[in-house]
């Protein structure tokens, strides 16, 4: 696969995962965090079974250590990110998530040993700007769920990079089940322990219609589907510019409260979206444009 079309595939994800935080809001007025992130999950790994069935019968060891690896990293990710909302503010969270960015390139010379492009820096470092004024964070107040979210960068940055160092160049044609499968074992691992330590005293789910919707949204489209894409071309592109891509999420996710809900974004905001938008392009462009200057 062409390196651009892998790009495009992963803005796709973008734009689905952009869509959790509004159905996540909509299902959590009928569902604790746990439950909620256990049925997701569940209904992604029954899919996953459903859609590879017998080929899951065949999976190396290796594979299913480094499906565990990922799912864990995933899991303990998304957990500490719902329950960071719960102390925290939208915006400071949606800022502190965005902080995967700068992180990424730390843990990606850390594992894989290897340089970091000077545009993708420089595109770091214009996004990261961008992603700030977008979010204008209030940090004057710091409380634990600006540190829980910040441990959850670690868990998406370490899952970006261990993706790249788990699929590059894999020619095993059931590498990429594997991988989806297990991450969601190991997903529900962190989930129903949160469950079982925090959840069992007010634990509470009404199965309405607004709470299936988003269940289906997250379950079907933004873990089944969006894992199977990221798992299946991330190797074609760098976990650096991936994390890149990511960044843009709550943009996409503030545009679709926008559409759907009528928000309005700010002069402030739609700055802040074109300087993360501009170091996307920075990363994706810089190298062409050096190359034609040489020549």
């Amino acid at each position: 696969m062409k390196q651009w079309k892998a790009e495009l595939s992963l803005f796709v994800v973008t734009l689905i995962w952009g869509g959790t935080f509004l159905f996540t809001k909509i299902g959590l007025d009928d569902c604790t965090p746990s439950s909620f992130l256990i049925i997701r999950f569940m209904i992604a790994l029954g899919l996953t079974v459903v859609f590879y069935n017998k080929r899951l019968l065949n999976i190396s060891s290796t594979t299913m250590k480094q499906g565990l690896i990922l799912g864990l990293l995933f899991g303990g990710g998304f957990v500490l990110q719902t329950y960071g909302l719960k102390f925290t503010t939208v915006s400071k969270s949606a800022f502190i998530t965005g902080m995967t960015v700068p992180i990424t390139p730390f843990v990606f010379k850390l594992i894989q040993k290897s340089k970091i492009n000077f545009w993708s820096k420089i595109g770091v470092v214009v996004a990261t700007t961008g992603l700030y004024i977008f979010t204008n964070p209030d940090f004057d107040d710091i409380n634990p769920g600006d540190f829980m979210t910040l441990l959850s960068t670690f868990f998406w940055a370490f899952y970006i990079t261990l993706m790249d160092k788990y699929t590059k160049g894999s020619t095993e044609s059931n590498k990429t089940g594997g991988l989806v499968a297990y991450q969601f074992v190991a997903a529900l691992i962190p989930a129903i322990l949160t469950l079982l330590i925090f959840e069992l005293d007010n634990y509470r789910i009404n199965f309405s219609m607004s709470l299936l919707s988003a269940l289906a949204f997250n379950g079907i489209l933004a873990s089944f589907m969006v894992t199977i894409i990221h798992t299946s071309v991330q190797r074609y592109t760098t976990p650096v510019k991936a994390a890149l891509i990511f960044s843009l999420e709550p943009i996409v996710a503030s545009f679709l409260a926008m559409l759907i809900i009528s928000e309005v974004l700010s002069f402030r905001e739609f700055s802040g979206a074109l300087l993360l938008f501009g170091g996307l392009l920075v990363s994706e462009l810089g190298p062409i444009f050096q190359k034609k200057i040489k020549y």
